[in-house]
């Protein structure tokens, strides 16, 4: 959910951009052909409580029929304010072929963002035990997100011309979040509700924190960036921050920043949901109220959950929202699951064939937009086509670059096996022999070592750069491979190929001088040495150039942290005995692709991902509370013998 808020405007259409089906030729539908065909309207629509929200409508002049209203609530802005003002991406993008569907077009900013009015809270915790009062009477207890989006559908299907009476909602990410809490509100005419990389926990692997690791590099630069600023009143100017730190090297600027009471005392007192985070800093009633997840038990509209495999923000929601819609609701209802080769919202832009230096083979973008979202939005919204091609799970297979339509996720054909960390690097789908922990004169190593240093943490990508990138997640993993303080473990080329679909497991037997640490696992597909994309230019004779060497390539497809305090409990964290063997096992988020012949399975675990991840100072005490003084180094084995033997599980597809 990382936001920079001078993007904020743009990003508000940017969010609801769905594609053409149909190529359109340049200048067949500009900006003229627009104001021709729509007039824009500004509103503001009254909650139950009295509140308005302020709602920018874009109505067909076509009066021949009556149109299905598509509406996104977000907190990011109905930008650009003013009925003259016309919004780009209505001519410049493919949400252009709604726009000659005639959709009437809804963006509502949120309670208390920019132009509404109200308070507005983070994550605001869905109530089921709202009262229902006339408009006027209703108090603070009875209003949340799903009574705002009930509100709102029902103003809009009452008052805005020539609509027939059907509502689609959808949005990325924190409209995501808001397209969730939609298809709680229970409102009879919302039809179909699509959320997107949709904001979900927040604590376990959602944008702020990863199995209660704090994500410091995208919390900061959101809230402290603007985000979380408070607005006072209604306005069409977003706030900016007043911090001047160094923004050529995220690295470096992060380390001199130090320990997370020092964020702290850089952004003051003024934002609220940051100084609610470090008051919370364990799993608790606080987090469990925001988390919808456990709210999803009445889920009327046909939905369909749509995330990226390479999401770097909100991966875990979007697998994990779908499958608490699939537990807690009939088997009869409509909840279906598209998860694409994608960064944050890929699946909404022109171009969907790659991600960093990895190439998907086609643009899986328009295939998406004209193969799932414009069918399920025209079958459920204007009663038009056909969707029995969208199948429970549409599932994008990296790796072997294709879709696979599935009748439930995780595969029947998947079941779970453990690859067992052997010595000298190796991985094998047995034990280890040896029958002891300890190192010894030809008894074998039973275990590997590294000191984990939180003044030189592993950095999660080799590039110098301030902005923390998408692309990391499918980055080269050669850098790390290169440090003492990262343990590589890899197979022989395989064979055959190996598909992975479902959820990855770390099984992790470990021991550390220290009472706390960290650990990250990352699986990881090696290409052949000899491997090049079709086109590949070769490095120039003792210059810089040519196209990015892919032979070797070390490709990130899932990696995850655990912070290790939360090894037993998230609510209860406890302290490591220093050089007892201990469980440390943690979920990866679900992983779909298939490692090809010839190519080898590899897996490196380290105890630092920085910046990405706050540093553990690897003292139990209160990381949010920590001194710069309380970080200190910490010697981790991590075991490999017959009786201490550290695994990972993974979703085998046969």
């Amino acid at each position: 959910m990382r936001k920079f808020l001078a993007f904020l405007p743009a990003f508000s259409f940017f969010i609801i951009s769905v594609a053409q089906t149909n190529p359109v030729t340049t200048g067949s539908q500009d900006s003229a052909w627009i104001r021709d065909n729509y007039t824009k309207k500004e509103v503001y629509i009254p909650m139950r409580d009295g509140v308005k929200l302020f709602t920018s409508v874009y109505l067909p002049k076509d009066a021949t029929e009556k149109h299905p209203i598509l509406m996104t609530r977000t907190p990011y802005s109905c930008a650009p304010y003013g009925e003259t003002s016309y919004n780009s991406n209505l001519w410049n993008s493919h949400r252009r072929f709604y726009a000659r569907e005639n959709y009437i077009f809804v963006t509502q900013d949120v309670r208390g963002r920019w132009m509404s009015e109200g308070e507005f809270i983070d994550i605001r915790p869905f109530n089921p035990n709202k009262k229902i009062l006339p408009t006027g009477q209703a108090g603070n207890n009875d209003v949340d997100e799903a009574s705002d989006t009930y509100d709102a559908i029902d103003w809009l299907v009452k008052n805005l011309p020539n609509n027939n009476g059907n509502v689609g909602v959808f949005g990325i990410s924190y409209p995501g979040f808001y397209s969730t809490m939609a298809a709680l509100s229970g409102h009879p005419a919302l039809k179909a509700v699509s959320p997107q990389a949709p904001v979900t926990d927040w604590f376990q692997g959602d944008d702020f924190h990863h199995n209660g690791a704090f994500f410091t590099m995208d919390g900061f630069s959101f809230y402290a960036g603007g985000f979380g600023f408070p607005r006072p009143k209604p306005t069409t100017v977003g706030p900016r921050s007043n911090l001047q730190l160094p923004r050529n090297d995220n690295y470096q600027t992060y380390l001199q920043v130090g320990a997370l009471k020092n964020f702290m005392a850089l952004t003051g007192d003024s934002l609220q949901f940051w100084k609610d985070m470090y008051a919370h800093p364990n799993r608790d009633a606080w987090w469990e109220a925001r988390d919808p997840r456990n709210f999803v038990a009445d889920v009327k509209p046909a939905t369909i959950v749509v995330g990226g495999l390479f999401d770097a923000e909100d991966c875990f929601g979007a697998w994990n929202l779908y499958k608490a819609i699939e537990k807690k609701n009939p088997p009869t209802s409509y909840h279906k699951l598209v998860m694409g080769p994608w960064y944050h919202g890929q699946w909404a832009s022109t171009d969907g064939t790659h991600l960093g230096n990895v190439q998907f083979g086609s643009n899986t973008a328009y295939w998406y937009q004209n193969n799932v979202e414009i069918p399920f939005f025209n079958y459920y919204l204007k009663g038009k086509g056909d969707i029995s091609q969208i199948t429970e799970a549409t599932i994008f297979f990296s790796g072997a670059n294709e879709w696979k339509h599935l009748a439930q996720w995780p595969p029947a054909e998947s079941q779970s096996k453990s690859i067992y960390l052997q010595a000298n690097g190796k991985l094998s789908w047995g034990k280890s022999s040896t029958p002891l922990s300890g190192r010894g004169e030809g008894l074998g190593v039973r275990f590997d070592e590294y000191i984990s240093d939180p003044a030189h943490p592993v950095p999660y990508t080799e590039d110098v750069h301030y902005s923390r990138t998408r692309e990391y997640m499918d980055d080269d993993q050669r850098f790390a491979s290169r440090r003492t303080d990262v343990l590589t473990y890899q197979t022989e080329p395989l064979a055959e190929d190996l598909t992975l679909a479902g959820v990855v497991s770390a099984d992790l037997k470990v021991s550390i001088s220290t009472t706390d640490a960290d650990f990250v696992v990352k699986v990881i597909d090696v290409f052949p040495d000899d491997f090049r994309y079709t086109g590949s230019v070769g490095q120039p004779n003792r210059g810089v150039g040519g196209t990015y060497p892919m032979g070797g390539y070390q490709m990130l497809v899932r990696g995850e942290i655990m912070r290790g305090r939360f090894r037993k409990s998230f609510s209860n964290p406890t302290a490591f005995q220093p050089n007892k063997v201990e469980t440390v096992k943690f979920d990866l988020p679900d992983v779909a692709h298939t490692f090809k012949k010839g190519h080898r399975l590899m897996i490196q675990i380290q105890s630092s991902w920085f910046p990405l991840a706050d540093r553990n100072p690897q003292k139990f005490v209160n990381i949010y509370e920590a001194n710069d003084s309380d970080f200190q180094k910490a010697i981790i084995h991590i075991h490999h013998d017959a009786i201490n033997a550290s695994n990972i599980i993974l979703p085998v597809m046969k």
